[in-house]
């Protein structure tokens, strides 16, 4: 009798040592806590010291920390308890360079749906907080490099401070209000209008006009609007034929050829109209330039697929983008993807020739007084130089 006591007393002690060694095993094997932590680490180990971190968030770690420093200083952008500031905008760059859900960054930074949306909207405040840094509007006290530096343009085109267009972006509306936002694609757009320097800067934005707008139309509320556009004393601004005609807003001659593919060695400007519609449109594609530089950067704005935000949210984005395409034209321009842009825009049309807008007759004439005056002189020394 005794002896089978101790027999099961030794099996009881055996199979609670089994058991112990049992779940002390599973808990060192499995922390889903410090497995979140690593690959956390891992990913902005990524970022931030090699070169795979470029294809993450659009630049490389020297200009992406500087971001980080500028947005906590200058944005109030704040570190959480469990958030890095760092973290928090690669987040934010993540979902605007690649037009990415918040699951899919959920999953790669193992955070919550709810966390990843709180940092993404407290990047992009922290961004917009920069605008009167990045933005800044030509007060036309010199001749742009561009221009002073090249004899197809100076003294021409001295009193040029930039280019405005418009672009369309793809919005998210209610189904009621979708006719509005629906121009010639068949999906809802934002007509948003932005001027540039010759250099590809956005100097200044204007979000949330439908898609059905015209130029014409936003071009007067912004010029009239309280942030509105200024066009300094003397000084104007190129634009296309969709936009009116005036002493600020410098258009090419309607009805005569203006792309730059229509002109060729053996092809060459035929009058003065012709010549100053050839160099107005060189300089004019500076603002196609920096809207396709802007687009293939971050590709929220460029897809073609309904935006994962409403419309409100949207402007708040769009605005950010151009921020921080002024800051990387700033610091870390890419030649190769300025490059890539050129190379499409060659081969496109951006001339419109749609019916004349209707401005200010006294302001159309002044504006017709300078185009023909720089067209003339143009082409007065054009003519000279090509029988010398």
């Amino acid at each position: 009798m005794r002896q089978r006591l101790v027999a099961a007393l030794i099996c009881l002690v055996v199979q609670y040592f089994m058991v112990k060694k049992r779940n002390t095993k599973k808990r060192r094997t499995y922390n889903m806590n410090s497995t979140r932590e690593r690959v956390r680490e891992e990913v902005m180990y990524r970022i931030a010291y090699t070169s795979s971190g470029r294809d993450i968030v659009r630049m490389g770690p020297e200009a992406f920390f500087r971001l980080c420093n500028m947005l906590e200083r200058d944005g109030g952008l704040k570190p959480t308890r469990f958030s890095s500031v760092e973290e928090q905008v690669a987040k934010a760059l993540y979902i605007l360079s690649h037009k990415t859900k918040n699951r899919v960054v959920k999953f790669w930074f193992r955070r919550s749906g709810e966390t990843v949306s709180r940092h993404f909207h407290n990047v992009l405040k922290a961004i917009i907080e920069l605008e009167d840094k990045f933005f800044l509007q030509p007060d036309g006290s010199s001749v742009p490099a561009e221009i002073d530096g090249n004899n197809k343009f100076y003294p021409y085109f001295k009193d040029c401070v930039g280019a405005i267009d418009g672009t369309h972006i793809r919005a998210k509306v209610r189904m009621v209000d979708a006719p509005r936002y629906r121009e010639r694609k068949d999906f809802p757009t934002q007509n948003v209008l932005a001027a540039c320097t010759f250099d590809l800067k956005f100097t200044y934005v204007l979000v949330g006009w439908e898609g059905t707008a015209s130029d014409s139309r936003i071009i007067k509320d912004a010029l009239s609007r309280e942030d509105c556009l200024k066009i300094p004393q003397g000084k104007y601004y190129l634009v296309d034929a969709g936009f009116m005609l005036t002493s600020g807003l410098i258009t090419p001659y309607r009805g005569v050829r203006y792309h730059l593919k229509e002109y060729s060695g053996r092809n060459p400007p035929q009058n003065y109209k012709e010549l100053f519609n050839l160099r107005h449109s060189s300089l004019r594609t500076a603002i196609e330039r920096a809207f396709g530089v802007l687009k293939k950067r971050f590709v929220i704005l460029s897809s073609a697929a309904e935006p994962n935000y409403g419309i409100k949210p949207q402007k708040f984005i769009i605005v950010a983008c151009c921020i921080l395409h002024n800051y990387l034209m700033t610091v870390e321009p890419d030649a190769e993807l300025i490059r890539q842009v050129d190379n499409e825009l060659a081969g496109e049309d951006h001339s419109h020739e749609d019916s004349a807008p209707r401005g200010d007759r006294t302001e159309a004439a002044r504006g017709e007084l300078i185009r023909d005056a720089i067209a003339q002189q143009m082409w007065t020394d054009y003519a000279t130089n090509t029988e010398n």
